[in-house]
C-alpha cells in the first residue's frame, strides 16, 4: 500500500518542478525573442526605408547626371565644410526642396550648382541680394555665413537646386559611410544575415521543443499505462 501511494505521490511531486522549469525556460526564451523582434523592427523601419531611398537617388543620379536627384522635389545634401557655421556644420546632411526661382528672397539659404565648378558640385549658401545679371535673368549673391567675403559669381536661375529647409546634425557623415561598400556590409548584409540565423535557430528550437513535448507525453502515457496495470493487478489480487 505505501508503495502504491507513493508511486502516485511522485509525479505529483516532480510535476510541479518540471513545470517551473519549463515556465523559466520560457521566460527566458521569450525575453531574447522580444529583444530580437525589437531589433528586426528598427531594422525594418529605419535602415530599410533609408536603403531604398538610397538606391532611388542613386538610380535617379546615373539617369539624369545634370540635376540632383529628388523624391518628390525633396533631396538631401551632405554639407562638406564649415561655411555656413554655426548653422550648418561640416557632416551635416541637410533637407532640400525644389522652388521657384522667384519664390527666392533675401536671407534664404539655398543649395546651387557651383558657378566656378564642373557643373555638378553643390554649394549651400544664404542669400545676400537678388539682383539681374548682364542679360536681365534672375540672380542672387550669395555668402557663405563664416566666410568674410561673398561668392564671387553670382548664382542665376538656371544654377538653382532648391531650398534649404532643415537639418539633421552629423547624419551626412553616416550616410556617406552607408553609401560605401563597407557601409551597406554592415547596415544591410549583416543585419539580414543575423535576421536569417535568428530565424533559423527560432525554428531549430521549436522542432526541438516538439520533439521534447512529443517524448514527455510518450513517457507520461508509459507512466499512466503502468500505472493502470498496476491499479489493475492490485484490484485482482484484492479479489483473489
Amino acid at each position: 500500500m505505501c508503495n502504491y501511494v507513493l508511486f502516485w505521490l511522485c509525479p505529483v511531486i516532480i510535476k510541479p518542478v518540471t513545470n517551473l522549469e519549463g515556465k523559466m525556460r520560457k521566460k527566458r526564451t521569450s525575453v531574447v525573442h522580444r529583444i530580437c523582434t525589437l531589433v528586426g523592427s528598427l531594422f525594418c523601419f529605419i535602415l530599410i526605408p533609408l536603403l531604398l531611398i538610397n538606391c532611388t537617388l542613386i538610380i535617379k543620379s546615373i539617369t539624369n547626371k545634370n540635376e540632383v536627384p529628388d523624391i518628390g522635389g525633396i533631396f538631401p545634401m551632405v554639407i562638406l565644410t564649415d561655411s555656413m557655421n554655426p548653422q550648418l556644420a561640416s557632416g551635416d546632411l541637410v533637407i532640400c526642396r525644389k522652388v521657384n526661382a522667384r519664390n527666392i528672397k533675401t536671407g534664404d539659404v539655398i543649395c546651387f550648382y557651383d558657378p566656378e565648378g564642373n557643373g555638378t558640385a553643390t554649394v549651400t549658401h544664404r542669400v545676400t541680394e537678388i539682383i539681374t545679371d548682364e542679360t536681365g535673368a534672375l540672380a542672387w549673391k550669395t555668402k557663405g555665413d563664416a566666410n568674410n567675403t561673398e561668392d564671387e559669381k553670382p548664382v542665376r536661375s538656371e544654377n538653382l537646386a532648391g531650398i534649404y529647409c532643415w537639418r539633421l546634425p552629423g547624419l551626412g557623415n553616416t550616410a556617406m559611410f552607408m553609401q560605401s561598400t563597407k557601409g551597406i556590409l554592415l547596415c544591410v548584409v549583416c543585419p539580414l544575415l543575423l535576421m536569417a540565423a535568428y530565424d533559423k535557430s527560432c525554428d531549430l528550437r521549436q522542432k526541438k521543443e516538439k520533439e521534447k513535448s512529443t517524448e514527455a507525453l510518450l513517457a507520461e502515457l508509459d507512466v499512466l499505462r503502468a500505472e493502470r496495470e498496476e491499479k489493475l493487478g492490485l484490484k485482482g489480487e484484492c479479489k483473489l
